[in-house]
């Protein structure tokens, strides 16, 4: 009985101990030292490891003797070493239409570009983090096939930045712009690009 009454009292001892313990726990989440970050201080430091983005890429271009754009996918995936220097890859795909001219006939155009580069993030306690990138890769062309122009392809660089509007730690929209600089004939032509979506942190 006695053996009873002690293993009674140590149970008992052991609750309030665990009730306390979590009383402590919920005062300091209630406190404003335990509050969540209010919208115009998130923390700069939650810097995920991956970052995944998705989303839409118009794209301007001037090769081959043709002046087209195209509308498609842009999908990147950055690794980041430090809370704002990470190593990129990207794929986008466009398609779209030359428009007849006095040399072709209205063409079917086809884009796809895949490179890998540095992307540098500015962590801030804002809503708003810029960042910048410049990827090295090839880009492929693919027109109606013609007996002069078909599939054609050579380097690009891309090179540019933008903002990106963070809903929370895990989830942003972004904004982006960039220089394309592309080698297909014996020049680099320059061409452009827009771009928007969704960025996923985890």
């Amino acid at each position: 009985m006695r053996k009873f009454l002690v293993l009674c009292g140590a149970l008992l001892c052991f609750s309030l101990t665990a009730m306390a313990q979590e009383s402590a726990a919920t005062f300091a989440a209630s406190s404003p030292a335990g509050e969540p970050a209010s919208p115009a201080t998130l923390a700069p430091s939650n810097r995920s490891a991956w970052q995944l983005g998705v989303g839409y890429q118009y794209q301007h271009f001037k090769v081959l003797g043709q002046d087209f754009h195209t509308s498609g996918f842009n999908t990147d995936v950055t690794r980041y070493l430090n809370n704002w220097f990470g190593i990129e890859g990207a794929v986008t795909g466009g398609f779209g239409h030359t428009g007849p001219s006095s040399t072709y006939p209205n063409l079917v155009a086809k884009s796809f570009f895949i490179g890998g580069g540095v992307h540098v993030a500015v962590p801030n306690s804002s809503r708003l983090e810029p960042w910048f990138h410049a990827l090295a890769g090839w880009e492929r062309f693919r027109f109606t096939q013609t007996s002069t122009i078909g599939v054609n392809s050579g380097p690009m660089v891309m090179a540019g930045g933008g903002v990106d509007y963070k809903f929370n730690d895990r989830v942003y929209w972004r904004f982006q712009g960039d220089f394309l600089g592309s080698r297909i004939e014996s020049t680099v032509e320059k061409n452009y690009s827009f771009g928007s979506g969704l960025v996923f942190n985890f």
